[in-house]
């Protein structure tokens, strides 16, 4: 008998520490790593001073990136924004999802409206991000996570938003591509309301953001930080222009700031004063949420992504910066509009690298991020994507896959209808225009000027015959010829380009950099650029 009790309350000790060490729901939870994704719009590669920019300061984002692992060939899967963010939702190259262009760009007929005089009418795209996709949102949510989206979305509006696309919480997400009202209070985005006259939308977005790591840092979350900057329009305070103003300054201001390329003008200099302004507060904001997830003591469990969706505006939008020595910028199919700061801190990794030269693409944060989180590959997703976290532990990956872009429409930025294979080290463009096809060996920091195809026409040969296949096996779908099209009236607009439009660009440049410029009596509700 006493042997039996004996047991019994040895057998019920045990059992009340078994329950008392037995983590309580938050501490198991928060074993799982954190996910803060930060998407800045239209950031160019040389946007950041750890990525060579010695006119833009961000120190934030540089300090994030020395504690990561930068990515120096880190791509964008597309040159404009929407197609590139479904592919980062999806995990999917943008001809297999079919959100090609920019959701609002005309396609067809309608695009004679744009008097452009093209060759070709665009291709049509799919107008909403698919239901039938399972979002990386959705795969995090899945397993348990609380999942946060702030800023811009730009993947559909009513019944295709964040909310309907497995984030819990959306501040700031809707249809718009761009800040409708601009950067300051007020303005016009019925997911964010306005609290006082003059305050800055981002630095808003990072405010809701750490605010929402605060609440929720003892269990796992997902956050998206998708800011509006730095698209149009290029706005700032008068502080900010004047620092950058008197920068450009000590720098020396350049008798010329642009150059033609093969429609449009394209900026070659670094000194916007107010493109400045714009990427500081970026810059800051980045700050902000960062010192959120330390002083909630979670900074050492949270894995930070930074990326960019398309390259920086160089041409058309605002004429905001310039990307060389990469050649283009944003809507244009070089390594200008395309190749990407793209930087991972991921902690706790063993032999983690720095750097690495390893081709990526955004379709890969998808499956890296679940497999950081220790969480079930989705492959039947994620298509086209692939983990790095080999690459993030010291490891290696496959750099010899095929990376591929299609975009079968025009860009407002200069860009022209065009599908991209990538591989070994080569790039191939194919031209929907008149067939042609131009050769690079990668990576080119020589502005994409080295065409080789001449010597090498078997590797092209090989490549164009793997890109046309891989693009009939997605369904691709291509631009037509445009019956009406008139050869004199696009002649005359490319004219018009260079002798009217080039001038007033280098005039409204130095008007910026003039000691006495001021857009109107409030600063912060300024444009102070015009396309």
């Amino acid at each position: 008998m006493k042997s039996l009790k004996k047991s019994l309350y040895g057998f019920i000790a045990l059992a009340f520490l078994a329950c008392k060490n037995k983590p309580s729901d938050a501490t198991s939870s928060q074993k799982k790593p954190n996910i803060l994704f930060i998407l800045v719009d239209d950031l160019g590669y040389h946007d950041l001073g750890v990525t060579g920019s010695k006119f833009y300061e961000t120190p934030n984002v540089d300090k994030l990136a020395n504690e990561g692992v930068i990515f120096t060939n880190g791509y964008a899967a597309s040159r404009v924004c929407s197609p590139s963010r479904a592919s980062i939702m999806t995990g999917k190259f943008t001809a297999r999802h079919g959100i090609t262009d920019w959701i609002g760009a005309k396609t067809g007929e309608d695009w004679r409206s744009r008097q452009r005089h093209d060759k070709l009418l665009p291709a049509d795209y799919v107008h909403e991000l698919p239901h039938k996709d399972i979002t990386i949102a959705e795969a995090f949510r899945s397993n348990g996570y609380k999942t946060f989206f702030a800023g811009k979305w730009h993947l559909g509006g009513q019944g295709s938003l964040p909310e309907d696309h497995g984030f819990d919480i959306n501040i700031g997400g809707i249809e718009a591509g761009s800040p409708r009202g601009g950067f300051f209070s007020p303005w016009n985005n019925p997911k964010l309301k306005n609290k006082h006259k003059g305050e800055n939308l981002t630095m808003r977005l990072a405010e809701e953001t750490a605010h929402f790591i605060s609440k929720h840092k003892d269990s796992a979350f997902f956050a998206f930080l998708s800011f509006y900057a730095v698209h149009a329009p290029i706005q700032t305070t008068e502080d900010k222009w004047r620092k950058y103003r008197d920068k450009a300054d000590s720098l020396g201001i350049a008798k010329k700031g642009y150059d033609m390329e093969r429609v449009l003008p394209i900026r070659t200099v670094q000194d916007n004063p107010v493109y400045g302004g714009l990427i500081e507060t970026m810059d800051d904001a980045v700050g902000v949420v960062l010192r959120a997830l330390k002083d909630s003591g979670i900074d050492d469990n949270t894995i930070v992504v930074f990326t960019s969706d398309n390259g920086g505006v160089a041409s058309g939008d605002n004429y905001a910066t310039s990307n060389l020595p990469l050649r283009g910028g944003k809507g244009y199919q070089w390594e200008g509009g395309i190749k990407e700061p793209f930087f991972i801190k991921a902690p706790g990794l063993k032999n983690s690298i720095k750097t690495t030269e390893a081709p990526v693409i955004s379709t890969d944060l998808y499956p890296t991020l679940l497999d950081l989180a220790n969480l079930p590959l989705r492959k039947e997703q994620h298509l086209d994507g692939v983990s790095l976290k080999p690459l993030l532990e010291g490891k290696s990956i496959d750099i010899d896959r095929p990376l591929y872009w299609h975009y079968p429409h025009y860009g407002n930025q200069g860009g022209e209808p065009s599908s991209i294979i990538q591989k070994n080290g080569w790039k191939l463009i194919h031209y929907w225009e008149d067939g042609r096809e131009e050769l690079f060996k990668l990576p080119s920091e020589e502005k994409d000027s080295q065409n080789v195809i001449e010597q090498h026409q078997n590797i092209a040969t090989n490549l164009s015959e793997e890109l046309m296949s891989w693009l009939k096996e997605v369904n691709a779908l291509y631009p037509e010829v445009d019956n009406e099209f008139n050869a004199k009236k696009r002649k005359q607009r490319l004219q018009n380009l260079v002798d009217q439009k080039l001038p007033n660009l280098e005039k409204q440049r130095l008007e910026l950099l003039s000691p006495s410029f001021k857009p109107n009596e409030n600063w912060w509700g300024s444009q102070a650029t015009i396309d």
